[in-house]
């Protein structure tokens, strides 16, 4: 059942990152497999089973299936993840035996960069020979994200981390340089039968981003506090904010109470 407006939170009673988590939950189906990191992601996920979820199931890249710790791991590979799981394994069966199988319906995932198509980038700033900053790698990124049917992916929004065409692609958004021509092309053409998705939402401490029927981002809700034209600013494309349904829904009290309380009490992730 939607809450009603007396139920969300109003501005200064909950932080930017319970607005983050609460927004990530939101994007969970029930019944959804979810493949989930470390941070955000475990937030959402124990809090979409706690709420509006509640028959969805997580992966932890480390190897635990369907767990229901009771409280918050600090890492996917934190022994709590295997609390009540169906299966405790490893990195083969989670990437192989699930993921690859097509099992997970939902991803969620970070980046450094991003560009209009979905495009992320975890590898390198400037050409990959010749970086001015390498980062940490894919990590299993360019594979969940290729295999989920939707994929998630929580960013601080920033100009710079905004781009026209990343510098380099770690993760397949919905259109790519095909190689060796240098024709963008749509990531279903170029996958074929293997196709199964791609992204379905950007979420940033700004807004939330959605994918149009070219596979161009474009604002769909603006976070309490901004303006569409403040989000667009902090692009360094031409934003689509025409399409803009309002703003973010606050947190309700009852999510806040179920992070602080149930989620997070220890506050591992939670300031």
């Amino acid at each position: 059942m939607m809450a009603d407006k007396k139920d969300y939170a109003k501005p200064g009673e909950y932080k930017p990152i319970d607005l983050l988590a609460v927004a990530a939950a939101r994007e969970v189906r029930d019944g959804d497999v979810v493949f989930a990191g470390t941070g955000l992601p475990m937030l959402a996920i124990m809090l979409a089973q706690l709420t509006t979820a509640p028959t969805s199931v997580c992966i932890y890249e480390a190897g635990s299936i369907d767990g229901r710790p009771i409280d918050l791991p600090s890492s996917v590979g934190d022994a709590r993840c295997v609390y009540q799981a169906s299966l405790a394994t490893g990195l083969t069966e989670a990437f192989f035996g699930q993921l690859h199988r097509g099992y997970v319906d939902l991803a969620f995932l970070g980046g450094a960069e991003i560009d209009k198509y979905g495009n992320v980038n975890t590898t390198v700033v400037g050409n990959y020979l010749t970086p001015s900053k390498r980062f940490t790698g894919s990590g299993g990124n360019p594979d969940i994200n290729s295999l989920a049917r939707r994929t998630v992916f929580v960013m601080v929004q920033e100009k710079r981390r905004f781009r026209e065409n990343v510098d380099y692609i770690t993760s397949p958004g919905w259109r790519l340089l095909k190689w060796p021509s240098g024709e963008w092309i749509s990531k279903k053409d170029l996958y074929g039968k293997f196709f199964r998705g791609g992204p379905e939402a950007v979420i940033t401490n700004m807004g939330v981003f959605r994918f149009d029927e070219e596979g161009v981002m474009y604002l769909d809700t603006v976070h309490p506090g901004f303006t569409p034209e403040q989000v667009r600013d902090n692009c360094s494309f031409d934003l689509n904010i025409s399409r803009v349904r309002g703003e973010t829904k606050p947190p309700t009290y009852e999510e806040l109470e179920l992070l602080y309380t149930k989620v997070d009490p220890a506050g591992i992730f939670l300031p």
